[in-house]
């Protein structure tokens, strides 16, 4: 069963992102493969890195954070300056916990030199967190790609968070940045929205050598179905991210059924 979004789905960014972005980036390599053969491979690598002081509504959106919540009859103390030493009442906080986080990614190698040509960014929740340990270190490593001649491919499929550092940033609810080294600081950025299909972008590889055209409408689709997010996505409520007022009546007519919605 496919989503009932004609292009990403919503849902996914707040109930199965995770899933969704380790395989996302799997389906990719599969795409990608044949056309890139037997000059180049693609492998998926991963980073993994410690975030320290999360705030607590960034917590709540990781299974392994508990989050204390003080409602408000909560005992406040109140004491006269008399015994102001004597009758306070502690308050239970929570010191900020580290959380290692692990991301993927990938690299297009040329062989036999596995020199990296490509890299190939699909955006997680820690790369657009404002102030985050994630968004830092990832700004830190995009910086140092965009110094050199390697190519970079930037896939933010999330609408929520604070968007990447370009300049002339068009609108948009999701955006695919190509980035080809001996073209900086030019760059082209595919945007489009909630109601339209993802876009074929090209993969580019060395400079004179024909791009790859990578359909990332046909990898969604594959990952959906592969994933069977019909079985796990949870359709009766609203996504994570808040629609506007006009994109939430019209998803009111897309072919979500009743038990879903």
């Amino acid at each position: 069963m496919p989503s009932p979004f004609p292009g990403m789905d919503p849902f996914i960014e707040d109930q199965e992102w995770e899933d969704f972005h380790s395989t996302f980036n799997t389906v990719i390599r599969e795409s990608l493969a044949p056309g890139i053969e037997p000059k180049y491979i693609v492998r998926v690598e991963r980073r993994v890195y410690i975030e320290h002081g999360l705030e607590a509504e960034d917590q709540v959106r990781w299974a392994d954070v508990s989050v204390l919540w003080s409602g408000s009859d909560a005992p406040v103390a109140v004491a006269s300056p008399a015994t102001v030493n004597t009758s306070l009442v502690p308050v239970e906080c929570l010191l900020p916990d580290p959380q290692e986080r692990r991301e993927t990614y990938l690299v297009i190698r040329e062989l036999p030199s596995m020199e990296i040509v490509t890299v190939i960014e699909t955006l997680s929740p820690a790369n657009k967190r404002a102030s985050s340990d994630g968004r830092e270190q990832y700004l830190a490593k995009r910086q140092e790609i965009l110094q050199s001649r390697t190519n970079l491919v930037v896939l933010d499929l999330l609408r929520g968070g604070k968007r990447l550092p370009v300049v002339g940033m068009p609108p948009g609810d999701y955006f695919a940045i190509v980035s080809r080294g001996h073209r900086r600081p030019r760059t082209d950025v595919f945007h489009w929205t909630l109601r339209q299909s993802l876009p074929t972008i090209a993969i580019p590889l060395k400079q004179g050598e024909p791009e790859v055209p990578l359909d990332l409408q046909q990898i969604f689709t594959t990952v959906y179905d592969r994933a069977r997010y019909q079985l796990s996505l949870n359709y009766t409520g609203k996504p994570g991210v808040p629609l506007s007022e006009a994109d939430a009546k019209w998803m009111l007519a897309l072919p979500i059924t009743a038990t879903e919605r």
